[in-house]
Formats: C-alpha cells, structure tokens, sequence
C-alpha cells in the first residue's frame, strides 16, 4: 500500500515537501453548478437583482479565492498562478461557473481551480438568497489537470 503524502512518520498532518520535483506548467479545469428557480434566472439575465450584477460579481469572487486557496486549506502550497479565469454562465435552470487556473510550479493547481468554482457558485447563492430560498449547489468537481 502507499503511503499517505500528507502524513509524517509519526501520523500527524504534514505539507509534502515539493523542493525535489521539477518546474512544470499546470492547468485544471473545475466546474460547478447552481439550480436556480425560473424567476431568478429571468432577474439575472436581465441584470435586476438588487445585489447587482450576480455574474460577474461571481467571476470575481471566483478568481479572488482562487488566490486565497493556500489560506483556506491547511496543507496547500502558496502558488504563483499566471493565468485564472472563472467563467459564470446563466442557463436555463441556474448558472454554471468554470474555473481554469494555470501556474508554473512544483505541485498541481487542482485546488485553485475547484476553490474558484465553488467560491463563485457561492458568491451567486449569496446575491440571490433574498429571492431564491430553494437553490441548489452541485456537481462541483475536477475536469481536468494537466502539467507539462
């Protein structure tokens, strides 16, 4: 069986060292959604929420966690990302937030990618609570990661 990475010899929580691993481009996709009811979805399209404007608010927010994503999760490394783009999309039912974050760096910037979704999905429930008490988020997951 392998061993944990983020575990020490003595079973305590550990941030892997990444010093020996080489310099390489990385990307991850992440994508979430937000069910919204039929009314809500009408007063984001046409940019009458009382919040403002919910989706690019949402992309914002997205990107600003993205950055922030070593500060909320305990074992993260601080990354330089060179390239963060949070997309907020309205459909039908709700809106769909993709997040594709890129750096060059010693480990993966999967949890960037999936901070940024789910800090959007939750920047629009925020901006729509008042009028929406039956959203719904979900399906937030990894797509793709990639290095080179």
């Amino acid at each position: 069986m392998n061993k944990f990475s983020h575990i020490d010899d003595q079973g305590k929580a550990n941030m892997v060292d990444v010093s020996p691993k080489p310099m390489q481009t990385r990307t991850a996709v992440a994508r979430g959604f937000i069910r919204l009811q039929k009314e809500t979805v009408r007063l984001i399209g046409e940019n009458e929420m009382k919040k403002g404007d919910v989706l690019t608010v949402a992309e914002i927010a997205g990107i600003q966690a993205a950055k922030k994503t070593s500060d909320l999760i305990p074992l993260c490394h601080p990354l330089q990302i060179t390239k963060a783009d949070v997309k907020a999309e309205l459909q039908e039912e709700g809106v769909e937030v993709t997040a594709t974050l890129k750096c060059i760096g010693q480990t993966g910037i999967e949890m960037e990618a999936l901070t940024g979704a789910s800090v959007a999905l939750l920047t629009v429930y925020d901006m729509c609570k008042a009028v929406d008490k039956e959203m719904v988020i979900e399906q937030v997951r990894l797509l793709e990661k990639t290095k080179a």
